[in-house]
């Protein structure tokens, strides 16, 4: 059998299986110690419109800049004298009055790329913006930690580079029955059956019947795992909701997972974005809230920090079609009971002081933010997985 028959009869190709790293006989090998920190980043993809999502409503220059898309103070809720928080993410006011949440301003990179593949790219493989990596930060996790092959989880149906290591990947899964049924199917069965045969160390396919073993090991331990504890949350009925719900449930039953992935799209608001980017954060804040009280319920919440970022912010000038096009620097929240710095982390961006082309300057370093939380929370060499050393932060 020939590699492309043998994808074509086992359905490898599809469901994010090819994601899933290759251990041989995995299960054997001497692996790293769990730690029970768990990491849950969420992006928002397209790029949030921060200056409207953390708004400096006391600033005329705001104004000025956005005489049509500006947020009025009935459209704000307060968090200090100078800024106000989208009232549409009035669920997460709870969390910031509890010490649940900080919220980092001007996070950035030098010489930032407006394009939503390449910044996206800079953000998952924590690169400078001249620098091309093949591997994602969470991967090359994996790599020093010599993680289980579901050390790190992406809901969702393929594999983001963020998760891809120079050794070993995370894992993508959407529906931990259907990919173990997926691989209980005869084809498969027999296969695994004859994992020692000669011919399965031939060049050709020996990779991939390596896969399959992992593969099968994996959806066994996730499904026979997860399918152990089922959510009492009500999440919105949509894919985010989901996601979140899956994540729970992965996280309320004792799955060995340290990182989870999820995202949020449809923030590119070039066009009318008052109503749109509404609509998307209000779905943001209640699959939040919903996420972060079905993990405080539980007690796990002690266990996880929620990381949520955009791959760019916008532009402080708004458009001719009351939108906002392409720019830098973003806010991050982030959420957990165990917070050493609630609230604003610190000032706002100035509307003053702009770059040449008339976009935020930045004064925290993504990487900075990335450093922190794999140095303070998940307790490894940030500097190794990282490339290079970055200033720490004071949110964990």
């Amino acid at each position: 059998m020939n590699r492309r028959n043998f994808i074509k009869r086992s359905g490898l190709a599809t469901g994010g299986l090819f994601f899933i790293p290759q251990f041989v006989k995995a299960f054997e090998q001497n692996l790293s110690v769990f730690n029970n920190k768990k990491l849950v980043i969420i992006q928002l993809k397209g790029g949030n419109d921060g200056l409207n999502t953390i708004v400096p409503f006391r600033n005329d220059i705001y104004y000025q800049k956005r005489n049509g898309i500006a947020l009025k103070n009935n459209q704000l809720i307060g968090l200090t004298k100078e800024a106000g928080l989208h009232k549409s993410l009035a669920p997460l006011q709870q969390f910031y009055d509890k010490g649940y949440l900080s919220i980092i301003n001007n996070v950035g990179y030098p010489n930032p790329n407006r394009s939503h593949f390449r910044s996206t790219d800079i953000w998952q493989t924590a690169s400078d913006s001249n620098e091309y990596l093949q591997s994602g930060w969470v991967g090359r996790f994996l790599d020093t930690t010599k993680s289980k092959p579901y050390g790190a989880i992406e809901v969702d149906e393929s594999l983001s580079l963020m998760l891809k290591g120079n050794k070993q990947n995370g894992i993508a899964v959407t529906n931990p029955k259907l990919l173990y049924q997926s691989l209980r199917q005869p084809f498969f069965s027999n296969v695994l059956e004859h994992y020692n045969d000669s011919h399965l160390s031939e060049h050709n396919l020996g990779y991939l019947y390596n896969t399959m073993i992992d593969a099968s090991s994996s959806a066994k331990y996730i499904y026979e795992k997860s399918k152990t504890t089922t959510t009492k949350g009500e999440y919105p009925k949509n894919v985010f909701g989901k996601q979140l719900k899956t994540i729970a449930e992965f996280i309320n039953s004792g799955l060995e997972t340290q990182v989870y992935y999820g995202a949020l799209g449809g923030f590119d608001t070039h066009a009318n974005q008052v109503n749109r980017q509404a609509r998307l954060l209000e779905l943001y804040a209640e699959s939040m809230e919903v996420f972060v009280k079905d993990l405080e319920r539980t007690g796990k919440l002690d266990e996880v920090l929620i990381v949520t970022f955009s791959e760019f912010g916008r532009r402080v000038q708004q458009n001719a079609a009351k939108g906002t096009d392409h720019g830098t620097a973003n806010n991050v929240f982030v959420i957990g009971n165990k917070l050493k710095k609630s609230g604003l982390y610190n000032e706002l961006s100035s509307l003053e002081n702009l770059d040449a082309n008339g976009d935020l300057k930045y004064e925290i370093d993504f990487r900075e933010v990335y450093a922190t939380i794999l140095d303070k929370w998940l307790q490894v060499d940030d500097a190794e997985i990282l490339n290079k050393q970055f200033s720490k932060l004071r949110f964990v």
